[in-house]
């Protein structure tokens, strides 16, 4: 008894936080805010911090593979969600083909990212034994006419145009976590019934998006690259804004997923109370 009442109490407050409509206006402000700025923590934070090595098993366990955890926690928690109100495969899978075509735009933007690298790259080989400009970096001698796969194999350095794809996947995995969790409060408000498992869900949603919070912070402070990075956060950005904000508002048809938690309340109770708390019309 004591379990499930700390369980509604934490997620009752959560969702109240991602419900709020202030959050939901802000957090991609926030978000911005922090991929512009973040990179000034880099002058407070020490360089023997354990999160300053690439080899830290949070970067190996879940940054690497940050979309697939991303699709097993907040597919699990929108198949439920959907299902337990409407109890119709088709509406459930309606609304998990935002994550497919969140995923395929994610996969096609990386392809393009990786094509631009190569076009505009050179390769450059590392002197380690050679002489050292003013800045304490060994001497990078340029290798013409090497391939990117053929210059990484040889062990030498592909510099080319790059844009972060780390910050890029971070920052489109929390405005798409915020996204699809922020029904739940309107829902529990409208007096929907939850079970343990659906809260359970959404709590691990919530640690979900905190952790890759705490992951872009780590790489903005430990790893500095400007502007790389910035150039990433805003991709992932401008990503969310085509999809949540301009293709999912033209509604649920053979076309489009419409909006998180849009038709999933009964039409013979909707009011327009709960029409407004669930058509998420908040970004305007």
């Amino acid at each position: 008894m004591f379990v499930s009442t700390v369980l509604v109490f934490v997620t009752d407050l959560a969702a109240r936080l991602l419900g709020n409509r202030l959050f939901r206006q802000h957090f991609h402000l926030l978000l911005s805010a922090a991929v512009l700025f973040g990179p000034a923590l880099s002058f407070w934070v020490s360089p023997h911090s354990v999160f300053a090595r690439k080899s830290h098993f949070l970067y190996r366990l879940f940054l690497r593979s940050g979309w697939g955890w991303t699709c097993i926690f907040v597919g699990s928690f929108i198949f439920l969600f959907s299902f337990s109100i409407r109890r119709s495969l088709s509406v459930s899978v309606r609304h998990l083909s935002r994550l497919v075509v969140a995923g395929g735009l994610w996969i096609g933007f990386c392809k393009l990212l990786d094509l631009l690298e190569n076009a505009t790259g050179s390769c450059y080989e590392t002197l380690s034994a050679g002489p050292e400009v003013s800045n304490g970096q060994p001497l990078l001698v340029l290798r013409e006419g090497e391939s990117r796969s053929e210059c990484l194999r040889a062990g030498m350095l592909w510099r080319g145009y790059e844009v972060s794809e780390d910050v890029f996947l971070l920052c489109l995995c929390c405005l798409l976590l915020a996204e699809e969790t922020a029904v739940f409060g309107p829902y529990l408000s409208l007096g929907g019934v939850s079970d343990a498992p659906l809260r359970i869900l959404f709590l691990f949603c919530v640690l979900l998006l905190g952790l890759w919070i705490f992951l872009l912070f780590c790489l903005l402070a430990y790893f500095p690259q400007f502007p790389t990075q910035l150039l990433g956060g805003a991709l992932g950005c401008l990503s969310w804004r085509a999809l949540y904000q301009g293709w999912y508002r033209l509604g649920p048809n053979w076309f489009c997923p419409g909006r998180p938690g849009q038709g999933l309340l009964n039409p013979k109770t909707r009011t327009s109370q709960e029409e407004d708390l669930l058509n998420h019309n908040h970004h305007n």
